[in-house]
């Protein structure tokens, strides 16, 4: 049977809001170390069900072909076998309306190869990491801050998160807890549409940017030197933080080019 290619278990699943989830797989082999911010390909067959709140496909896809696409993984580092996504449903897309339909015991592809340039370990140690996100751009900052949060510190970190509602905010309670936790690491989330019971900030990430948070409350700089940002989420808001990074030196990293911001788009 076609299937047999699935060679991981749904483990877990929390539906954070009915389009956001959070899976948890263990692949039946062990996989490659990979470093914290990577991504590895998720893949189902186009014969399998899509979920109940799902749309009709844009483009149908073909029964035998098997869908794959990556995501980033939200494990630390050392997990081997136990992998995490954190995964937003396009209503109409061929493969999460599929995915969300997965329940425990379900099986699923795996891709075999983990990569990716959004790294954590490529940041000099010492530097200041500031990890900007919306949706689920977050996922591979809980890699970081799984994987290194104890490893550095020396560093501050921040993580700004940006939605439009509170349930919107995935991994909001570990975040929290992290901030608690580690006298180096602030969590500041920020919402574009709350409901009367949100104390926190109320306006969208390059705004708050601009309005100088991380000087006034962080005492943060945006340095070269001193400071890295990570950058990931809709394209829209990658630019606008881009372009405000620019204006203070920043260059874009890549591996040939090595700069100080990171950025992944979705």
């Amino acid at each position: 049977m076609v299937s047999s290619i699935y060679n991981a278990t749904v483990i877990g699943k929390i539906i954070v809001n009915p389009d956001l989830m959070i899976i948890q797989i263990s692949t039946d082999e062990p996989k490659s170390e990979f470093e914290a911010g990577q991504h590895t390909l998720l893949g189902l067959y186009g014969f399998e069900k899509r979920s109940s709140n799902s749309a009709i496909e844009s483009f149908p896809a073909d029964h035998d072909q098997l869908i794959k696409r990556p995501y980033s993984i939200a494990s630390a580092k050392g997990e081997t076998r136990h992998f995490e996504f954190y995964i937003s449903q396009v209503k109409s897309g061929q493969l999460t309306p599929r995915l969300f339909n997965l329940n425990i015991g379900d099986r699923v592809y795996v891709g075999t190869k983990i990569s990716g340039i959004f790294r954590l370990d490529e940041t000099p140690d010492g530097t200041d990491i500031i990890m900007v996100a919306t949706g689920t751009g977050i996922a591979p900052y809980i890699s970081f801050l799984r994987s290194s949060i104890v490893d550095r510190p020396e560093s501050k970190i921040v993580v700004i998160q940006g939605a439009a509602r509170r349930w919107d905010l995935g991994y909001y309670s570990e975040l929290t807890f992290l901030e608690k936790s580690y006298a180096n690491f602030f969590y500041v989330p920020t919402l574009t549409d709350p409901d009367d019971r949100w104390e926190g900030y109320q306006l969208c990430i390059e705004d708050l940017l601009r309005k100088d948070i991380l000087q006034n409350e962080f005492n943060i700089t945006p340095d070269p030197e001193r400071t890295r940002f990570f950058v990931t989420g809709k394209p829209e808001m990658v630019g606008h933080v881009s372009e405000w990074l620019h204006d203070f030196g920043y260059e874009k990293h890549h591996p040939d080019n090595p700069g100080e911001m990171y950025v992944e788009e979705f």
